[in-house]
């Protein structure tokens, strides 16, 4: 876990870089850093594997979540989710991107993707392994649907819109067991 701030600059983030150590000492189990949010944007982008959660506040955690996405292949890609002791928001990165509205090119994979964390969540929450499973299936089915590497959203220069990703995503989950049980209930 990394505690994303400004600390040598603004007061206020000293403050939260403080609040972030003394809550992490109660936790001796998670592994904690701390780093200014300008090395990180370096580093996220250089290696992105070496985070696993980073604790900011929203300016700074906007702008390292569209280095992210960029790095995941664009806002339409980027799942989101806001997690809190009992409840938890999920969805995608990016707007709601008006300037394209109703015309069928928003990607719905960070929507996918978001619900996959959500029922991941869920499952785990609430000790219900039919969820954890849909969570992982619906994962698999978005995988699959662009490994051939021939599934490129608008965003990205491709043809592919909302219908045609939704479908190709579709068609993967549609031969799985926990969907066959879903359909007859």
């Amino acid at each position: 876990m990394t505690c994303v701030d400004k600390a040598n600059v603004l007061p206020s983030m000293a403050f939260f870089r403080a609040i972030f150590l003394e809550i992490a000492e109660r936790h001796p189990d998670v592994e904690h850093e701390c780093a200014y949010v300008d090395a990180t944007g370096l580093k996220l982008v250089r290696a992105p594997w070496d985070f696993d959660v980073l604790v900011t506040e929203n300016m700074f955690g906007d702008i390292l979540s569209d280095v992210g996405a960029a790095l995941m292949g664009g806002m339409g890609m980027a799942p989101s989710a806001d997690i809190g002791d009992h409840h938890a928001v999920f969805q995608p990165c990016h707007g709601t991107a008006p300037d394209i509205a109703g015309r069928g090119l928003a990607n719905p994979t960070a929507m996918l993707l978001s619900a996959a964390m959500m029922l991941e969540w869920l499952g785990d929450r609430h000790g219900v392994p039919a969820c954890q499973r849909a969570a992982l299936e619906l994962t698999g089915a978005v995988e699959r649907a662009f490994a051939a590497g021939d599934l490129v959203g608008a965003e990205n220069g491709g043809s592919a819109g909302t219908a045609v990703i939704a479908d190709r995503v579709r068609a993967q989950l549609k031969d799985l067991p926990l969907a066959a049980t879903v359909e007859r209930g």
